[in-house]
């Protein structure tokens, strides 16, 4: 394999292990300090009690989640330079700028202030100490913003112009300098799908976990014979401690779905006017035609399914659906993947030069078999979250002493299932966005297309051994750390929820401890 062709491979494996910890911090930092809001404003004791309880209880998971997120998240930086000393040459003004400012602001603004509150327990007022995990969860969400900001500059290059003395793209005020790169409508577009779908990772991961609990605590309950005439079993664990956190994340599960549809569409629209390659891909799309249907099911022959429309065939389609989230028009004519190639072709030209120089053949048609998957893996991976939640509002449905729990152990063990799935449809998602790219590392933008690059022309320069080398040794360093983040998830999860105990003298419950493996 060439250097490109690794340089691509560490990327994407070193990336996408890296965002498997990035959706649950953000979204986690968020459910935790709303659960710490909770207990800070509940008058009654057993309910502030048992939201204490459960913060400690998913805060602990946010400390090993956060930790490894760093150590994975520092490569991405060291990457540019290592494997992309080009594209950090041509771009790096632009590129540099959301970077340091995600950096200086927002990942300082969540380290610091995780800090004070993992220590601040007990040694804080209610409210300042409360203040400190909004401030985590603001600054996680603020990062996201400058990631994606930076990231969707590529997608959409706005705020500079290129520079032909020497080279490289650089911000300037006549095109709004790093005020554009910051209100890229790409990234107001992206930002807010990308935020839905932390929460719904973190949500059906909080769901998941209180389930699993709620489950062996009835359970436990009714081999102890604490079963009612009615067949339910009221036990104050699963009742009272992990159903409400059950229910809770299920609220913020359905939010996050919602958000998902509407700015997943609104998203879509922009692409297709942005990047109607990629979408045509998506779909695979490869004549152009009106009133395009949806692809459910699309096979092809051998030689199908790569950078080639040859033998694709649509087996199942739903009529005018394409058209209609281009456009909103059932009847809207939309390019297909061959014309707008040849279009291509003819506006950027049939061949470019590589890194060395040479005069390579263009084919601007990504991959269409991953892009084509990777778009209906992202949606389709979304309804073992939805199936989740619903099972979960229908047992725990009821209130007050009519308020049920379940001993089912399908819902136990579906919900274990469903926990890894919205991670996977994230992973999905960046796959088909930066895949659906290609060529293009900086895609040109459709009203100036002066500041544009290929993938092939940012790599660095570099014999293929030492991309070879950096990529096992990070395979490894990241096997080894996949490991630990497990282990200490896992035995995190499984503790659970000490059984609270009342001091006799006083009649208040006893302090839970934050606590976690290291």
């Amino acid at each position: 394999m060439e250097a490109l062709d690794l340089a691509r491979w560490q990327f994407g494996v070193t990336t996408v292990y890296h965002f498997i910890f990035v959706p649950l911090t953000i979204g986690l930092s968020l459910l935790v300090a709303i659960m710490q809001t909770l207990a800070h404003r509940a008058k009654d004791p057993v309910r502030k009690d048992a939201w204490t309880r459960m913060t400690k209880f998913f805060g602990s998971m946010l400390i090993v989640n956060f930790g490894i997120g760093i150590a994975t998240g520092i490569v991405q930086e060291f990457q540019f330079g290592l494997n992309w000393s080009e594209y950090a040459r041509y771009v790096g003004d632009v590129f540099g700028a959301p970077l340091a400012l995600e950096g200086l602001a927002a990942f300082f603004l969540e380290s610091v202030f995780l800090g004070l509150w993992i220590f601040g327990w007990g040694k804080m007022s209610e409210r300042v100490h409360l203040a400190t995990i909004w401030a985590v969860a603001l600054g996680s969400t603020l990062s996201a913003y400058f990631i994606i900001a930076a990231n969707s500059f590529m997608q959409h290059p706005v705020g500079a112009l290129l520079n032909p003395e020497s080279g490289r793209a650089e911000l300037d005020a006549s095109q709004g300098s790093i005020l554009s790169v910051l209100t890229n409508i790409t990234a107001l577009a992206a930002f807010p799908h990308v935020i839905a779908g932390a929460w719904l990772v973190a949500g059906a991961f909080l769901v998941g976990v209180a389930s699993w609990h709620m489950v062996r605590h009835h359970n436990q309950a009714r081999e102890a014979g604490l079963e009612t005439e009615d067949g339910q079993v009221h036990h104050s664990m699963a009742r009272d401690m992990y159903r409400p956190t059950v229910r809770f994340g299920v609220v913020f599960m359905l939010i996050a779905g919602v958000l998902l549809v509407i700015t997943g569409d609104f998203q879509a629209k922009i692409m297709f006017e942005q990047q109607p390659m990629k979408m045509a891909s998506a779909e695979a799309l490869c004549e152009t035609q009106e009133s395009a249907p949806f692809s459910i099911l699309t096979v092809g022959g051998p030689d199908a399914f790569s950078e080639d429309c040859d033998g694709v065939t649509h087996l199942i389609e739903i009529p005018y659906v394409t058209s209609v989230l281009a456009t909103y028009d059932p009847n809207a004519e939309l390019q297909g993947v061959d014309d707008l190639n040849a279009q291509y072709k003819e506006q950027f030209g049939e061949t470019a030069p590589d890194i060395h120089g040479n005069e390579v053949a263009v084919d601007y048609r990504p991959n269409l078999f991953v892009t084509y998957w990777s778009f209906r893996l992202m949606i389709g991976l979304a309804a073992f979250s939805a199936i989740l939640a619903l099972w979960a509002l229908w047992i725990t449905r009821g209130k007050g002493e009519a308020a049920r729990t379940s001993g089912s152990k399908a819902f136990q063990w579906f919900a274990v299932l469903s926990i890894p799935m919205p991670f996977l449809a994230n992973s999905a998602g960046w796959v088909f966005t930066e895949i659906g790219r290609q060529p293009w590392v900086v895609h040109p933008n459709p009203l100036d297309p002066t500041v544009r690059l290929m993938t092939m022309q940012g790599v660095s320069n570099h014999p293929s051994w030492i991309v070879v080398t950096s990529l096992t040794a990070f395979t490894l360093v990241y096997g080894i750390l996949a490991v630990a983040w497990f282990h200490m998830m896992r035995k995190a999860a499984l503790k659970g929820v000490a059984i609270p105990e009342r001091d006799p003298g006083t009649d208040e419950f006893d302090t839970p401890t934050l606590s976690f493996d290291y």
